[in-house]
C-alpha cells in the first residue's frame, strides 16, 4: 500500500505547492493535490502520473468548511491500495501591497481567511484525523511576514502571523500524541512562475541562487517530514543566502 500526502494549495506548475506534491511523489507516495483551478491541479496530477506516480485531483476552496471536511473524509477513507495520509501540508495563500489607508474591510478579510482561516480549517481536520492514528507530519507555508510586517502588507502579515501562532498552538497540543508539527518560515521570493511573470526585473536584480528554488524548499519539507521524534524541528526558517535578515 502506497503511503499518502495531502496537499492544500496547488496552483501553477512551476509554484511550491506543485513542487511539494513531485516531492512525495518521488519518495512513491500517492499525492491528493488540491487547489482553486481544476485545470492547474488537473495539470500537476497529469505531470506526476507521467512520470510513474501516483495522484489524484481534489478541486477545492480551503476557506469553505463543507470543502475541506469533504477532502478529509475522501483521503482517509479505507483503500485497499493507499494508506491514510501520513502528511499535510497547507500551502495556500495570496500577496499584494496595499497601503493600509486603502485596504478595504473586505480585502483584509479576505487575506485573512485564505491566509489564516484555511489553515485553521486544514489543521483542524487534520488533528481529528491523525491523532487516532498517532501520527503524522503537518506542514504549514509561512513568509516573512509571519515574523515582521512591512509597510503596505499589514492584511498579509496578520493572516500569516496568525496561521504562525495556529502552528505553534497546534505543535505544543498535538506533538505529546505523536504529531509532527512545522512552520517554515519562506523568507525571499520564491522562483516560480507566478514571480517570475509579475516581476521578471526582481529574478535579474537578484540574479543566481538570488530567490528560493521551489524544489529546494520541497526537499525541506520532505527532510522534515523525516525527522526523528527526539529532535523535530517546529519552525524552519529558509532564505537565500543574498538575502538580508
Amino acid at each position: 500500500m502506497l503511503p499518502s500526502a495531502i496537499v492544500v494549495g496547488v496552483g501553477a506548475g512551476q509554484g511550491l505547492g506543485a513542487a511539494l506534491c513531485r516531492r512525495f511523489a518521488r519518495e512513491e507516495f500517492h499525492v491528493h493535490v488540491c487547489g482553486r483551478t481544476p485545470a492547474k491541479v488537473e495539470a500537476v496530477v497529469q505531470a506526476i502520473r507521467a512520470k510513474g506516480g501516483s495522484a489524484d485531483a481534489v478541486v477545492l476552496d480551503a476557506t469553505c468548511e463543507e470543502d475541506v471536511v469533504r477532502l478529509f473524509a475522501r483521503a482517509f477513507e479505507p483503500k485497499p491500495d493507499v494508506q491514510p495520509p501520513s502528511v499535510v501540508a497547507f500551502n495556500a495563500g495570496n500577496n499584494a501591497v496595499i497601503p493600509l489607508a486603502q485596504t478595504s474591510a473586505r480585502q483584509f478579510e479576505d487575506f485573512w481567511r485564505v491566509g489564516c482561516f484555511a489553515g485553521f480549517l486544514v489543521a483542524r481536520e487534520a488533528a481529528r484525523h491523525l491523532v487516532p492514528l498517532k501520527r503524522g507530519t503537518v506542514l504549514f507555508t509561512g513568509a516573512s511576514g509571519s515574523l515582521r510586517g512591512k509597510a503596505g502588507f499589514a492584511h498579509f502579515a496578520a493572516a500569516k502571523a496568525g496561521l504562525r501562532m495556529l502552528s505553534q498552538s497546534m505543535a505544543r497540543e498535538l506533538g505529546p500524541q505523536g504529531i509532527h508539527v512545522a512552520h517554515v518560515v519562506i523568507d525571499g521570493g520564491i522562483e516560480g512562475e507566478r514571480l517570475l511573470k509579475l516581476m521578471p526585473q526582481l529574478a535579474q536584480a537578484r540574479g543566481e541562487h538570488g530567490l528560493l528554488n521551489i524544489d529546494a524548499i520541497a526537499e525541506a519539507y520532505w527532510q522534515l517530514h523525516l525527522q526523528h521524534p527526539s529532535a523535530w524541528t517546529q519552525e524552519l526558517d529558509l532564505r537565500p543566502f543574498k538575502e538580508s535578515f
